[in-house]
């Protein structure tokens, strides 16, 4: 996968300064908050993305002149940090502004709030059309790109968790653990047998946790609501999956592992004081890297480890693609979503790293061949085996991660987990009723 630098400046298309120096006289009358049904843009007005600092999007930047030359449009990409993006969302959309055009979403934490509102175009005559090929995307991303039954995105980054560990910590130990189990069994072993190396390190933070716990949660045999949209983490299934993973930090990870989230779990293996480390798949290049990486040659990848339902990891669409219900360029926005995730595009990107939802991109092995191997396959396994959210699907996805990783951090102490569950599920329950009136629309 390519490395980057964050950055937050807008970005557009690769044409000469002075062209866009030009161009910015004939588009600045249509920027901003004009009303809906104003006269048709110009063909100087740019066709706005709005899209997370990400490989996917610079990958994008690399191509755009393809789908310039095929509309007769310039495209402006503004890439802002996730928050920053959620920002202008919130800001320019609850003003109906007209300068987005093309959305990048996290369906998981905004589609359900961003379809309520009103800020996002039904695309689900778009979809049909045969050679879109939608029956082609795997169906737990499909699946969440679908609100009250309308399709208002298209899945174009997914993510998986995927099992890190050292393989010079297991040889001995007859390779990765394939059960939770056995890696519970093999942590306290290498740690006891280590001095100063941590048996398991993951999230700890209690929100930023709780996607990462989700897996956990699901091969455990729970979920987070029930089928009749229900708490479901005051469950025994739920109780055991926090006793497992909160426990298991408790006895053999870092200390000060309830502060942690990516930013401060990763490090830890990454400089090899750790045997065994759960997180998304997309981090795996970290661990390659010689300048902050001490494992690059004894990390190994596996798939999630089988609990007592099964191995039940997530595979979910981390970012997706949408059309602004103000964008005054429907047509061509459009063109811009069926473009970067169309068939061939997704099969380019993911041969470059960069892992899509296509099933045809899967099943084409000549696709993962930018992963390590032993990657590739595990991402191929949880891929199949994968549930399409790693959080409750409410409205007020915060508040919700909030309330449901309370136990997490409770087992990670050493508290009472049964009772801290008892607890959140009431906190919970009560919680998606409110939710639920917030839904309507």
């Amino acid at each position: 996968m390519k490395s980057w630098t964050p950055w937050t400046d807008t970005e557009l298309s690769r044409r000469s300064f002075g062209r866009l120096l030009a161009a910015a006289a004939g588009t600045a009358a249509v920027a901003g908050c004009a009303p809906r049904g104003a006269g048709a843009p110009s063909a100087s007005t740019p066709l706005r993305v709005a899209a997370i600092n990400h490989v996917w999007t610079h990958a994008m930047l690399e191509r755009v002149e393809e789908l310039e030359e095929q509309i007769g449009r310039r495209v402006s990409v503004q890439m802002l940090t996730a928050d920053q993006l959620s920002n202008s969302y919130n800001v320019k959309l609850n003003a109906s502004a007209t300068d987005i055009d093309v959305m990048m979403v996290r369906p998981l934490q905004d589609q359900l709030l961003f379809a309520r509102n009103g800020w996002m175009a039904d695309l689900t005559g778009d979809v049909a059309d045969a050679d879109f090929a939608w029956d082609d995307f795997q169906d737990a991303p499909r699946d969440r790109s679908v609100t009250r039954g309308k399709v208002f995105s298209v899945p174009v980054v997914t993510e998986r968790p995927a099992l890190y560990y050292r393989k010079d910590l297991v040889a001995d130990l007859g390779g990765p653990p394939a059960t939770l189990e056995e890696m519970r069994e093999q942590a306290l072993e290498i740690a006891g047998a280590n001095p100063g190396v941590f048996g398991f390190v993951a999230r700890g933070q209690r929100n930023g946790a709780v996607s990462q716990w989700s897996s956990f949660l699901y091969s455990y045999g729970g979920d987070f609501t029930d089928d009749a949209g229900r708490s479901g983490i005051g469950t025994p299934e739920a109780v055991a999956a926090y006793e497992y993973y909160g426990g298991l930090l408790n006895e053999v990870g870092p200390p000060g592992v309830t502060n942690m989230s990516l930013e401060q779990a990763m490090p830890i293996f990454a400089q090899g004081k750790a045997a065994f480390y759960v997180d998304a798949d997309a981090i795996y290049s970290n661990f390659l890297d010689p300048d902050i990486s001490t494992v690059q040659d004894t990390v190994g990848f596996a798939p999630f480890p089988a609990g007592p339902a099964g191995s039940r990891p997530h595979n979910i669409p981390s970012w997706s693609l949408g059309v602004s219900a103000f964008s005054r360029l429907r047509d061509d926005a459009w063109a811009f979503v069926r473009w970067a995730a169309g068939p061939d595009m997704v099969k380019d990107l993911q041969a470059d790293g960069i892992p899509g939802a296509r099933s045809s991109a899967w099943d084409d092995p000549s696709t993962l061949a930018a992963f390590p191997e032993e990657l590739a396959q595990t991402m191929s396994v949880n891929a199949a085996n994968g549930i399409g959210h790693d959080r409750p699907e409410v409205i007020q996805v915060g508040r919700a991660r909030d309330i449901v990783g309370q136990p997490l951090v409770a087992a990670i102490v050493g508290q009472d987990v049964a009772a801290a569950a008892a607890a959140a599920d009431a906190e919970f329950a009560d919680f998606l009723v409110r939710d639920n009136r917030h839904q309507e629309f």
